[in-house]
C-alpha cells in the first residue's frame, strides 16, 4: 500500500474514531464547543504522533530485541503519559484560554484510547519507521476531522428546535451516528 492510500485509508475508510470507536470520551466531551474541539485536536495530533513515533522506536529497538514484547503497553502508557505532561505544560504557559478550555480532557488523552489504538496498530500491522509515522499522523487528522465536523453540526444543534427528549446527549449521539455513516461511504474505496 502507498502512503496516499495509507493516508486516505486512515483518516477516511479506518478512521480511528468512527469506524474503530476509539476515543469516544474526548469525542462527546469536548464538542460542545467548536475553539475547545480545535484545540483538543491539535492536542491529540501532536500526542499521537510522537507517541506513534516513539513506540515505535522503543518497540522496535528495545522492546523486541531484548524480547520484552509483553511490556509493550506498559512502555506505550509511559510514553503517552509523558507526552501529554509535556503539552499540558505548554499549553498552561502558552495558551492559558485553551488550557482552561480543554479542562480535565486534556489529561485524559493520557487514557485516550485513539493515541494508544494508533500506537498499537502500527505495531500489529508491522509498520515500518515512515509508515508509522504517516499512519500515526493520519490517523490523528482523522480523529481531529470528526471531532471538529461533530463540534460544528453540534453548535447547529444548539440553534435548531430540538424535541426535549432528543437534547443534549441523545441528539449528539443520533448526529454521531449520521457522521460515522457519511464515513462508511468511503469504505469500498482503499
Amino acid at each position: 500500500m502507498g502512503y496516499f492510500e495509507l493516508i486516505i485509508s486512515c483518516i477516511f475508510v479506518n478512521n480511528i474514531l468512527l469506524a474503530q470507536f476509539l476515543g469516544n470520551c474526548p469525542f462527546l466531551g469536548t464538542s460542545k464547543k467548536m475553539e475547545t474541539a480545535v484545540g483538543m485536536s491539535m492536542a491529540v495530533v501532536f500526542v499521537m504522533v510522537m507517541a506513534g513515533v516513539i513506540t515505535w522506536v522503543i518497540y522496535n529497538w528495545i522492546l523486541v530485541p531484548t524480547n520484552l514484547t509483553y511490556l509493550r503497553t506498559i512502555a506505550f502508557i509511559l510514553v503517552i503519559a509523558s507526552l501529554v505532561q509535556f503539552v499540558e505544560m505548554f499549553l498552561k504557559k502558552s495558551i492559558p484560554a485553551l488550557y482552561a478550555g480543554l479542562g480535565i480532557f486534556l489529561p485524559l488523552i493520557t487514557t485516550n484510547c485513539a493515541v494508544m489504538g494508533a500506537c498499537v496498530l502500527n505495531i500489529d500491522k508491522e509498520f515500518n519507521f515512515l509508515e508509522a509515522l504517516v499512519a500515526s499522523f493520519a490517523y490523528a487528522v482523522g480523529f481531529g476531522l470528526a471531532l471538529v465536523l461533530f463540534a460544528g453540526v453540534r453548535e447547529k444543534t444548539l440553534l435548531a428546535r430540538v424535541p426535549k427528549p432528543l437534547q443534549d446527549t441523545s441528539i449528539a449521539l443520533v448526529t454521531a451516528g449520521v457522521i460515522s455513516l457519511s464515513f462508511f461511504a468511503f469504505k469500498g474505496m482503499v
